[in-house]
């Protein structure tokens, strides 16, 4: 089956096997990298996207099912090249260590902040948690979100 979808701004299109999971048409046919595949059942949040403006873990829907779609993916956050400010957010508190949650969590948080622009630390810990991190501990994760949440507008 053909599918056509609209990821970070750019049409992508391709004849895909019906069963194919949206996060491997973003890795495997777009080569766009950044979506993890952590879990494959959901649990980890590493593939979060944002699709239609709404979080969405990629391997729990179907490439198919993005057909017609607007989907963001971590390399659509960056704005020309720089850092939004909750990318940069994260990098100044150390919101990551291996950095492979990092994708999904800014994800994540980037929902939470277009739905809440100034969350409590709960309301964040509410919104991340369907992220899962080995490394940090969260609260460096939910320092970096406060933080660019204190900043403003990172939508």
């Amino acid at each position: 089956m053909r599918v056509s979808m609209m990821i970070n701004g750019k049409s992508y299109s391709a004849e895909v096997e019906p069963r194919l999971l949206l996060v491997d048409f973003i890795r495997d046919i777009c080569s766009l990298t950044g979506t993890h595949v952590g879990c494959d059942t959901g649990n980890c949040g590493a593939c979060t996207v944002l699709v239609d403006g709404r979080s969405i873990k990629s391997c729990s829907m179907l490439a198919a099912q993005g057909d017609g779609r607007e989907i963001v993916t971590i390399e659509g956050i960056a704005q020309n090249g720089q850092l939004s400010l909750l990318q940069e957010s994260f990098r100044t508190h150390h919101g990551l260590q291996c950095g492979f949650c990092t994708p999904g969590m800014i994800i994540a948080a980037t929902y939470l902040l277009s739905k809440n622009p100034n969350p409590s630390e709960e309301e964040v810990r509410q919104g991340i948690a369907g992220n899962i991190c080995m490394c940090t501990g969260y609260q460096r994760i939910v320092d970096a979100v406060l933080h660019a949440a204190s900043r403003g507008n990172i939508t």
